[in-house]
């Protein structure tokens, strides 16, 4: 059975923390599923625009094995609508993967389940979440925290690794001359 991500995007994400994690795990033959928080065209903070399968409404924790939720300034109204704190809550609570990068970190620790794991996330957030580690990624349990754009490689490897074995992770770093 194939392995199952749900992504979350909003206006004004991270376009490298999206596509980069996006791209390896559909490499290695993970189903991404790309959910919006009201459907329609989504425009990263550079401009790109994607279409996502759809929006988060109907979606459910138990669907999925992993949730990702990319950083940027669109993170703020993640935080807003709440759905993306209950869901990272959600994967938790049943024993489901939850990476964030960047900014996104934010959203797991509005979400209460930070708690004592180690972490990293953007120097940004610094004043909210203190004590993230200096680290391109972190993985603590069910908590994979990545830094930025320029660790979305690292952390999209990361997170093949986790859901599909350190083997096929070698495989699409080799592919891709990382």
């Amino acid at each position: 059975m194939s392995k199952r991500v749900l992504c979350i995007l909003v206006d004004g994400f991270e376009e490298i923390e999206a596509v980069t994690p996006i791209d390896l795990l559909r490499r290695a033959e993970v189903e991404v599923v790309i959910a919006s928080l009201h459907g329609g065209v989504i425009q990263g903070r550079s401009g790109l625009r994607l279409e996502p399968d759809g929006s988060l409404d109907g979606l459910s924790s138990k669907d999925f094995d992993l949730l990702l939720i990319p950083g940027g300034p669109g993170v703020g109204e993640l935080r807003r609508d709440g759905r993306a704190v209950q869901l990272a809550r959600d994967f938790v609570e049943r024993g489901k993967l939850v990476a964030a990068i960047c900014a996104a970190p934010l959203i797991l620790h509005d979400a209460g389940i930070l708690g004592e794991h180690r972490f990293t996330a953007h120097f940004s957030t610094e004043e909210e979440i203190s004590g993230a580690l200096d680290q391109k990624v972190v993985e603590d349990g069910l908590i994979i925290t990545s830094r930025g754009a320029g660790t979305a490689l690292d952390f999209g490897l990361a997170l093949v690794e986790r859901l599909v074995g350190k083997d096929v992770a070698e495989e699409v770093a080799a592919a891709i001359m990382a």
